[in-house]
């Protein structure tokens, strides 16, 4: 019942490493050789600005690729679907929509009051 869901986490997981990787060689600041290239100040500031919009896509990829692998870790133990709050099972439409929720409504609600 859940190897769909587990092949699905798994391509997505292999997609966001690919991404990763397309994302540092666009960085800016990979460029070894730019630190010897004695650019005028608007180039500089268009690497700075490139630099931290990928560091911070970067950023976002890794947090997904934490929470899939969390996913997975949580399928193969037995524990998938179960809410971190209240240890009840979450909902099957809310698990559909993001496999890698966490929370049940209710416990998510709560989170979000704090």
């Amino acid at each position: 019942m859940l190897q769909p869901i587990k092949k699905h986490l798994k391509s997505k997981e292999r997609k966001l490493k690919k991404r990763k990787k397309a994302l540092e060689a666009e960085d800016p600041f990979a460029d070894v050789d730019r630190v010897n290239d004695n650019a005028a100040v608007d180039t500089d500031a268009a690497e700075e600005v490139g630099h931290d919009r990928i560091t911070a896509l970067k950023q976002e990829v890794d947090k997904t690729l934490i929470r899939v692998r969390k996913t997975l870790t949580k399928i193969k133990l037995g524990k998938y679907g179960l809410c971190e709050g209240c240890k009840k099972l979450i909902n099957t439409d809310r698990l559909a929509i993001d496999p890698t929720i966490t929370d049940c409504i209710k416990c998510a609600k709560k989170t979000k009051k704090r």
